[in-house]
């Protein structure tokens, strides 16, 4: 069965997200469904240091508290390859000479519409710039750190990373480096 929406109406939005509520018709009937949409995507990098160490970011995120997380951020309009780097610097004082795509993923697809674009970093090495780390206090971020990759996957088997979009980005970066056969 195909979903039909029967009527839409916008509920809340400020300038990061918008709230609509569509009275529908699904699998099981009419009902009413919520929509969040994202106004830009977001993007997610995978920082990988020639030590074969991930880079990690600890912060108070308002809505589950402390969380461990890979560098990410919303690309503000903004092209995604330029957004990853601009929030790489922010968040950890860091630049990389080598950039590539590795994935998009949909999060929360069920009640959300927030495309997100995942990159490996390489050839990572510190900002040398004013600008390092603008975002740190303004985003709670409590530590940046490195840690093997082996270590990281550890993290994510025993709930330390419980941030579905990093365990995602984290398998994208597995998969693109050859560590999941």
């Amino acid at each position: 069965m195909t979903w039909q929406t029967n009527d839409s109406r916008l509920v809340y939005e400020n300038p990061w997200i918008s709230v609509r509520e569509d009275a529908v018709t699904g699998p099981a009937g009419d009902g009413i469904y919520g929509v969040v949409t994202l106004r830009h995507p977001a993007v997610f990098i995978v920082a990988v240091d020639d030590q074969d160490r991930i880079c990690l970011v600890t912060l108070d995120r308002y809505t589950v508290g402390r969380s461990i997380e890979v560098p990410a951020g919303g690309s503000d309009g903004e092209d995604p390859l330029l957004a990853a780097q601009r929030e790489l610097r922010e968040e950890t004082g860091l630049r990389a000479d080598e950039w590539t795509m590795i994935g998009t993923m949909n999060a929360l697809n069920g009640v959300t519409v927030a495309p997100e674009h995942v990159f490996l970093a390489r050839g990572v090495h510190t900002a040398n710039d004013d600008a390092r780390f603008d975002a740190r206090d303004a985003e709670g971020i409590e530590d940046v750190s490195w840690v093997p990759f082996s270590d990281v996957l550890a993290m994510v088997a025993d709930g330390r990373i419980s941030d579905g979009e990093t365990v995602a980005a984290l398998a994208y970066a597995g998969i693109h480096l050859g560590r999941f056969r």
